[in-house]
């Protein structure tokens, strides 16, 4: 290695998005550089999807995405789309499937993408430096790294440093730091698609229903999801409590039904006259151990004969419309994105490019645009990737 190594694109980060930018302004010709802080490529995508990666949705749109800015997202994802991802993974000879609400899985591991990135990596040219910590980073009519591997300089440097999640994996907060040595804004960071955790009143209540799951409807200030939750011995998950995590704001109620799709109402007026026990009645539309806690908790241990018009009212109301204020979240250790980041005001939606550094570019998870859960964080990557690719 020379004293400063020289190339035309430098990618801080080598995860999803900064590999297929890579491999995207590899393909066009141009000396790729891309620098890892730890030892080995890609350690969000090997854990990704229980080890099988959810790599995309088939019914990725702009509007299943969170941002300052919502129609950011739509100019890179009409341009770079599931099935230009899907088409790679099939002339690689992966095996997928999909899961559930378009979420396509690997059959085989995780390590089938990583290997694909890396082989098309390979093919375009790509130096991938891993073990590589960024010391000092200067713009003077070109981008100069001074690293723990040596000093280089590029035209053209892409900040594909990820969020603050899952910091076991290597989450760090320096592709922030990054924007804000050169003026760019920030928009807060909180933690998305994270389980979240309750106030010790309602654990009392609820955490031994630790493991008890159930489809449900969750809303939160017009946002809803219909999907199962999962009690657990800190608070909420499942699927829709993941979901609705990365538009809760704390202090604030989730309302979440617990029959959804079930008249209530009719229900219970058609069993009204029955001698079982409510708790026992609820048992038959609720998780056994749910049903219990909610009729000794909130309603009666009264058979249903005995249970007046209005304690059956309660019933219908309270399953249809349970409140529950979380007391916050599990954290960035547990959330598998961050929401938030880099401000999209700041770049262009075309290439990715920041409005006041030109060559200065921010992809992927750093950037203010969050997915739901199930592969659409995975589609940004690839499409924000790729739009930069083009461009650096």
């Amino acid at each position: 290695m020379t004293d400063t190594d020289s190339c035309d694109v430098i990618i801080i980060g080598g995860g999803a998005a900064g590999l297929m930018c890579a491999i995207t302004a590899g393909q066009r010709g141009r000396r790729v550089i891309v620098m890892e802080h730890t030892d080995r490529i890609c350690r969000k995508v090997r854990i990704s999807g229980g080890g099988r990666c959810n790599f995309t949705n088939i019914h990725t749109a702009a509007d299943r995405y969170l941002s300052e800015n919502p129609h950011f997202a739509r100019s890179a994802l009409a341009r770079y789309t599931p099935e230009d991802f899907i088409r790679m993974v099939r002339s690689h000879g992966i095996a997928f499937h999909e899961k559930k609400l378009g979420q396509l899985f690997c059959d085989g591991t995780a390590q089938e993408i990583i290997t694909l990135l890396r082989t098309e990596c390979g093919r375009a040219g790509v130096r991938i430096i891993t073990g590589c910590q960024l010391r000092e980073l200067t713009n003077n009519g070109g981008f100069k790294l001074r690293t723990s591997q040596g000093t280089f300089t590029a035209q053209s440097l892409v900040v594909a440093t990820g969020g603050l999640s899952v910091p076991s994996a290597g989450a760090t907060d320096l592709g922030y730091r990054i924007a804000r040595q050169f003026g760019i804004r920030v928009a807060a960071c909180r933690p998305g698609l994270v389980p979240l955790t309750l106030a010790p009143a309602d654990l009392s209540v609820f955490k031994p229903l630790s493991g008890v799951a159930l489809p449900t409807t969750v809303r939160f200030n017009g946002t809803r999801f219909e999907e199962s939750i999962l009690f657990t011995h800190r608070g909420l998950s499942g699927p829709a409590v993941l979901q609705i995590s990365s538009y809760w704001k704390p202090g604030q109620p989730l309302t979440i039904d617990l029959a959804p799709g079930q008249d209530l109402p009719a229900w219970l007026a058609a069993n009204g006259a029955r001698k079982t026990l409510l708790k026992n009645a609820l048992a038959e539309i609720l998780p056994a151990r749910l049903a219990e806690t909610l009729a000794q908790r909130y309603l009666t241990d009264k058979p249903m004969n005995r249970c007046t018009e209005k304690e059956l009212r309660r019933a219908a109301e309270l399953l249809a419309g349970f409140t529950l204020t979380p007391r916050g979240t599990e954290g960035y250790a547990k959330a598998e994105v961050t929401v938030g980041g880099v401000d999209t005001a700041e770049l262009s939606s075309k290439t990715m490019e920041t409005v006041k550094v030109p060559g200065l570019y921010f992809i992927g998870e750093v950037v203010d645009v969050t997915g739901h859960l199930g592969g659409y964080n995975f589609q940004w990557a690839w499409s924000s990737g790729h739009a930069a690719g083009r461009y650096a």
